[in-house]
């Protein structure tokens, strides 16, 4: 009986990076915790006549593919808008955008244009470097700065150490810098943008 041919090695499943299950940790956990609150927040923006509740954006995700970020619309949402702006909190419905793997907690922020080829090279954040900052007025030089050092630089201490730093920046006069998720960009000249889509 001739020798059976050598089986092939097996394969495992490659494990998926610890940036992305500490993304799909957290954001579970939050959601889960924040679940009462933000359906309340909702029915809040509802009431408000013609505020409507979120806000969908396209940004420039990993690789330059092209994604729609929640967020809670704050202009005309009266006293509740206002405060979300205030504390930066308009951005928690990204954490949606979090478990569908198209952002994650911590990164660079999200652009609408994809012209910045470093800054593809991870997902972009809800929170991150510049966000966190001591300075909420920073220049777009600074701000670049700071997402090209993470880009760079970037492992789970320094996520986990960011995430940390997050809810005491939001409590600082003025929240975090142009809040979670912004996405300030630089106006160099006549650039057309996306308009934003009203989610009732």
């Amino acid at each position: 009986m001739p020798p059976l041919p050598p089986r092939p090695p097996l394969r495992l499943p490659a494990a998926p990076p610890a940036k992305r299950v500490a993304d799909l940790l957290g954001a579970t956990i939050l959601l889960a915790l924040l679940a009462v609150p933000l359906a309340a927040l909702c029915a809040l923006l509802y009431a408000v006549p013609r505020a409507g509740v979120f806000v969908r954006e396209t940004r420039a995700g990993l690789a330059g593919r092209p994604f729609r970020t929640w967020r809670f619309r704050t202009e005309g949402g009266g006293r509740v808008g206002a405060a979300l702006d205030r504390y930066a909190l308009d951005g928690l419905p990204q954490l949606l955008n979090v478990l569908r793997g198209e952002m994650s907690l911590v990164g660079p922020r999200p652009l609408a244009r994809a012209e910045h080829p470093e800054r593809l090279l991870v997902r972009p954040g809800m929170t991150g470097l510049w966000q966190v900052s001591a300075r909420s007025d920073l220049p777009w030089e600074e701000m670049d700065l700071l997402d090209r050092h993470y880009v760079e630089n970037h492992w789970l201490g320094m996520d986990l150490a960011i995430l940390a730093q997050t809810p005491r920046a939001a409590l600082r006069t003025g929240g975090l810098a142009s809040g979670l998720g912004a996405a300030a960009e630089p106006a160099p000249g006549p650039v057309r943008k996306d308009e934003p889509q009203r989610v009732a």
